[in-house]
């Protein structure tokens, strides 16, 4: 099992930064992959960003060039740093983890983005 532990999130002017946290406890060793998706209100939930073991990372395309991920293996974390916020990012984000036999997740937080 792995436990997923995010960083309260907040309320942010467009245009402006936010950082969340993900702090991994458990089989640790199991996970390939860590990754971030979001769910607004009405939308189905998206996929934003993913960091592989190896260091790889990709991104959503609505996001690419204005967030970063980044995954820490000797802390078991990973981070998401949002830049020139828009008010359509706002949403519940989710951390996720992913391991050779099922996903896990965070319990979700959000971020809200006003004009």
């Amino acid at each position: 099992q792995v436990q997923l532990v995010e960083s309260e999130g907040g309320v942010v002017q467009a245009g402006g930064s936010l950082r969340l946290s993900c702090a991994a406890s458990g089989s640790i060793f199991s996970i390939t992959s860590m990754g971030w998706y979001r769910q607004a209100p009405g939308k189905q939930r998206e996929w934003v960003a993913v960091a592989t073991s190896e260091g790889s990372t990709n991104y959503a395309g609505s996001v690419k060039g204005r967030f970063t991920i980044s995954r820490d293996n000797t802390k078991n974390t990973e981070d998401l740093q949002m830049n020139s916020l828009k008010p359509e990012d706002t949403a519940v984000y989710h951390c996720n983890a992913a391991t050779l036999v099922g996903d896990y997740w965070g319990q979700g937080t959000q971020v809200t983005v006003s004009s």
